[in-house]
């Protein structure tokens, strides 16, 4: 069997600001298919990272490939055509807050210029219901709509173009307990129904076991290890050590039954 593609490469990342060295010889790829989770510390420049892979700041040195091509030795048509196979949904949701929930989803849309407002009605019908978001919702102002509703709403927004990379910047960030756990099934559901790859930012435990594959570790400036819950548990790092304490704990208190299906045996 050939293995997957890569979608993402990242070779001898380096990211200064200034005198600040926030990356340093960092590699890191990321296959077709997966769910790929960074964590890290404050400061550890998984943030930053994210953004270099959506080209937003470009490293000092090294690269950054998105879909076998370059994301910064690009010319405009192809930077545009990997934008478009793209979607983000960013930390707090950032819908704009003067457009309703449907010209929030249309907007990637009418930039695209190819399609009439009959089709982009249809299909901004078509993503709210992928998201359980009922039609009346539609032309609600982004400050009438609980926290829940905005998550799936810009959920819908990173969905519209139909892409194939998804970035999740902590997607159940203050979400309570049930509604978090119902956004990462709908995520579920959506990597199975669109078969997305897809890179997350997340501190959250719970979001974190429920919808990873691996787990790239950032520490002392670059990727210190990669793998699976797993395996990135028995890494013997400081910071990892500490971070995934509340998931061995979590392990001990259930007797390994609840997150197996996920990670494999724990160590003890």
């Amino acid at each position: 069997m050939n293995p997957k593609p890569y979608i993402i490469e990242i070779e001898g990342l380096h990211t200064r600001f200034g005198q600040h060295v926030v990356h340093e010889n960092l590699n890191l790829n990321v296959t077709k298919g997966e769910v790929l989770t960074l964590v890290g510390g404050s400061g550890s420049g998984k943030t930053t990272l994210l953004r270099q892979m959506l080209g937003l700041e470009q490293p000092t040195k090294g690269n950054v490939k998105v879909f076998g091509s370059s994301r910064y030795n690009c010319d405009f048509t192809l930077s545009k055509n990997i934008r478009n196979r793209t979607g983000v949904l960013f930390q707090q949701g950032a819908l704009f807050s003067a457009l309703t929930v449907y010209d929030n989803i249309a907007l990637p849309l009418r930039e695209l210029r190819t399609l009439d407002e009959q089709t982009i009605h249809d299909l901004v019908m078509i993503k709210l219901n992928m998201v359980a978001i009922e039609p009346e919702h539609a032309y609600k102002m982004p400050a009438n709509l609980s926290g829940g509703m905005i998550k799936r709403i810009s959920l819908a927004r990173a969905l519209a173009l139909d892409p194939e990379l998804l970035f999740l910047d902590e997607p159940t960030a203050g979400l309570d307990p049930e509604l978090s756990e119902s956004f990462v099934q709908l995520i579920l559901d959506m990597r199975s129904e669109l078969d997305l790859t897809i890179v997350m930012v997340t501190h959250d435990i719970d979001t974190l076991v429920g919808l990873s594959d691996r787990i790239a570790v950032l520490a002392d400036k670059r990727v210190v290890t990669v793998g699976t819950l797993a395996q990135i548990c028995n890494h013997t790092h400081p910071f990892i050590k500490s971070f995934f304490k509340s998931i061995r704990e979590k392990y001990q208190h259930n007797g390994n039954r609840e997150l197996s299906w996920k990670t494999g045996p724990m160590p003890s």
